[in-house]
């Protein structure tokens, strides 16, 4: 990786920002020329993955990083990566990456509901601890114009990480109390707790929304897709070995030795601080009293 891009580590500030509302805006993470190469190979991919059957609907496709070596790119992207690290620490990879291409609704005929959630699933329902452990995160990287509501934005309940469970509309249609729509220009990012309670809204503009998810977790965690990505490992360099799963051994996940986690050795050289993660400040708020909901709707 460049050292440059620690000019984008992550900022007291910021940090206070993802602790208390559980997402991080970041603008401008891709330049314009990335930003047409990427369009250009998500309408490609929406070319051939969408039918007759769905053409105005939602179009999501997981497991994407092999498909053009700019997916690749975006891994460490130095707006997004030094943030990742600085929330996560260094014993991390990309476990899922999927893209969703919205389509404009129409109102006349749209039946749509909300499907608000927190991320992992069983883990909200298997975990032993309250709050839920953070345990990864998300960056989207939008590549519409979702600077105005309504145009399939994502949706969020700031502070609901937190919240193991949160008090749901039951039409279907309506959102909690405190939900607001994530507006971003072309090119900028979101960094999303796994836990805060989101869900994705109606597009009713003329605009297709079209944005690039990308799931970091601890190492010994399993993917959540087929990351079919072992291919990509010999013209890779060790940094994004690591992001894309490679090591040493399988207890190298729990026990790190310097060849699974080259970041971390990058870290000591350029970044001493960020390489030190047991003096990182993880510690969160305590929670709210919890109120009535449910998971719905859960992707």
């Amino acid at each position: 990786m460049n050292p440059e891009c620690l000019v984008n580590c992550l900022t007291p500030d910021e940090r206070e920002a993802f602790n208390s509302d559980g997402y991080l805006v970041v603008k401008n993470a891709v330049d314009e020329v990335a930003l047409d190469r990427l369009l250009k190979i998500i309408d490609r991919i929406d070319a051939r993955e969408r039918t007759a059957e769905n053409r105005d609907k939602l179009l999501s496709v997981s497991n994407i990083i092999h498909e053009d070596d700019a997916f690749v790119d975006l891994i460490d992207c130095p707006k997004t990566f030094p943030r990742v690290w600085g929330i996560l620490g260094w014993n991390i990879y990309s476990y899922h990456s999927h893209l969703d291409v919205t389509p404009p609704a129409d109102p006349n005929t749209m039946t749509w509901q909300v499907a608000w959630h927190q991320d992992s699933m069983r883990v909200n329902d298997e975990i032993e601890c309250s709050p839920r452990p953070r345990l990864s995160l998300k960056v989207g990287f939008y590549l519409s114009d979702v600077s105005q509501p309504d145009r399939g934005n994502t949706l969020v309940v700031p502070g609901s990480h937190l919240q193991d469970e949160i008090d749901l509309p039951q039409d279907g249609v309506s959102n909690p109390e405190g939900a607001i729509p994530i507006c971003l220009e072309p090119g900028s990012a979101v960094l999303l707790d796994r836990r805060v309670w989101h869900s994705r809204s109606a597009n009713l503009s003329g605009v297709t929304r079209k944005v690039i998810w990308y799931g970091y977790s601890y190492r010994w965690m399993r993917p959540k897709d087929e990351m079919t990505v072992a291919h990509l490992f010999p013209n890779l360099d060790p940094i994004r070995r690591q992001i894309l799963g490679d090591g040493l051994t399988a207890n190298g996940v729990y026990d790190p030795h310097d060849g699974d986690v080259p970041l971390r050795d990058w870290l000591n050289e350029h970044c001493p601080d960020d390489a030190d993660w047991s003096h990182h400040g993880r510690s969160q708020s305590r929670p709210p009293a919890m109120v009535r909901g449910r998971n719905v709707g859960r992707q």
